[in-house]
């Protein structure tokens, strides 16, 4: 059976939740990881699918460190208060 994008996404936001702070993870991270999670039952286009709703929602943003990284987004400092 065949994984949908919305299922994949939420994969995806929760590795990236557990990697913060730790580790920064491209796109193509995510979708190798998630083709060892659920092999032949996920595509790149799945994928693909998968991060344009994590970004598109704002649940997840794109950073630039010398390369392009999936994030949470970060709060501001006046955010905290």
């Amino acid at each position: 059976m065949a994984r949908t994008p919305e299922e994949v996404a939420e994969a995806m936001y929760q590795m990236i939740k557990d990697a913060t702070g730790q580790k920064k993870l491209k796109p193509m991270d995510l979708t190798k990881a998630m083709r060892d999670l659920y092999g032949d039952e996920v595509d790149k286009a799945t994928c693909k699918g998968a991060i344009k709703q994590l970004i598109d929602s704002g649940r997840c943003v794109y950073t630039y460190f010398g390369g392009s990284f999936i994030e949470l987004p970060h709060k501001e400092g006046a955010a905290n208060d």
